[in-house]
């Protein structure tokens, strides 16, 4: 089955991109776009696409807190940040509200692409300019671990750091002799133990 696709962005031109580079991939369905964080809130819960693809700069509610407000009523739904923005602060605001990647509004066609289908079979997309920032972010004195880590099982831990490692979830699966499915169990567990949302939110809390 294609991965269901929505986008978020008021910019016409680059939404009539976007457009365009779903509807031409053949592992992809668009399913429709919204051009304000409102509309989109008011209509993706129904609409339950597998992933969005968001803009961060949205007039009036913006995109994180779009972000925030979707991942809260769908927890399921992939959110790939889009922005021209390369600041690391927004780029942690994006993540923390629970999106799964982030990429610049240069990135190539084919490279949003797929980007979407590793969001979808649960990779971390990012341009190689912010993922640096976010490495470098995390090089910080190390302190106390976090006390909601403590509650992971060991299978847990060895799911969270093989994820930290950069492993998409049917790598993990590979790794470990489990199933598909039951490493996406397994996500769900950790991410409700950790408090998070995404894979990206956990991973901040696991590295930090």
């Amino acid at each position: 089955m294609p991965i269901s696709v929505a986008i978020v962005e008021d910019n016409v031109e680059i939404c009539e991109m976007l457009t365009r580079t779903v509807e031409r991939a053949s592992s992809l369905r668009f399913l429709q776009s919204f051009s304000s964080g409102e509309e989109a809130l008011e209509k993706l819960p129904e609409l339950k696409p597998d992933v969005v693809i968001m803009d961060i700069q949205l007039p009036g509610i913006t995109g994180v807190e779009t972000t925030l407000q979707l991942k809260a009523k769908v927890p399921d739904i992939q959110v790939l940040v889009f922005t021209v923005f390369g600041d690391s602060d927004l780029v942690f605001k994006a993540l923390e509200a629970g999106a799964s990647g982030y990429l610049l509004k240069r990135t190539p066609r084919q490279e949003i692409v797929e980007a979407v289908k590793d969001v979808w079979f649960g990779g971390a997309p990012m341009s190689g300019e912010i993922a640096r920032k976010v490495v470098d972010s995390f090089r910080k004195p190390a302190k106390a671990k976090d006390a909601d880590l403590e509650d992971l099982t060991p299978r847990e831990e060895e799911v969270l750091a093989l994820l930290a490692k950069g492993y998409i979830t049917k790598e993990i699966a590979d790794q470990l002799g489990i199933s598909f499915d039951t490493v996406r169990f397994h996500l769900k567990h950790i991410y409700r133990k950790l408090h998070v949302r995404s894979r990206s939110e956990a991973l901040i809390k696991y590295l930090k």
